[in-house]
């Protein structure tokens, strides 16, 4: 038998990865369909994936992403798509290279893709990569000086406590409010099934 050197699975694959996009582009401009909707598994550590520190630290490997109810923002560009999730009620934006996706799946009809990451014959474009290293360090510098700021803060609400102490006795401490808010799950507002 003779060595495949056109590479068929590479040539597979990234048509397979241009129907994903091609399916994201449509969701894009229209939104999802009926009851369609997608589980996307990605590997985290792929070049050119954006995702926050906070998530990569819970997801080193893999991540699987839900675009069903409460998703915003989806862009899908040449190599990769940008979509706005919540987790945990703290919103986070994630690039995704198509060349990092690992798995498509659309439970409502029962279609699944698998791919190998990073088994393709399209090369991130270099801007792309700098790009998100730029963003990423950004990210980073943001997040020492929120530190560095809620360090600071800390400090001074103790050295306020430490005044506060001294006051005469005299003054009645008075219960705080509970802000009249109740934290609810979405889940509890969704269609059970």
């Amino acid at each position: 038998m003779s060595e495949d050197l056109l590479r068929y699975d590479i040539l597979i694959q990234d048509a397979l990865r241009g129907a994903v996009k091609k399916i994201l582009a449509e969701v894009g401009r229209t939104g999802l369909p009926g009851d369609h909707h997608f589980y996307i598994a990605f590997d985290t550590n792929a070049p050119g994936v954006r995702i926050s520190q906070r998530l990569k630290e819970r997801y080193p490997q893999e991540m699987t992403i839900v675009l069903q109810h409460q998703f915003w923002d989806l862009a899908i560009g040449e190599h990769a798509f940008e979509v706005g999730l919540s987790f945990g009620g703290v919103p986070e934006k994630l690039l995704v290279p198509f060349s990092a996706i690992k798995g498509f799946f659309d439970p409502s009809v029962q279609f699944a893709l698998e791919f190998d990451p990073g088994k393709t014959a399209e090369e991130l474009p270099e801007e792309l990569l700098e790009a998100v290293e730029e963003l990423a360090k950004a990210e980073q510098d943001h997040e020492d000086s929120q530190s560095k700021t809620d360090g600071e803060q800390d400090d001074s609400k103790e050295a306020a406590s430490a005044k506060s102490d001294k006051k005469d006795d005299a003054v009645a401490d008075t219960p705080a409010g509970d802000g009249g808010g109740e934290v609810v799950s979405l889940d509890a507002f969704r269609k059970k099934t």
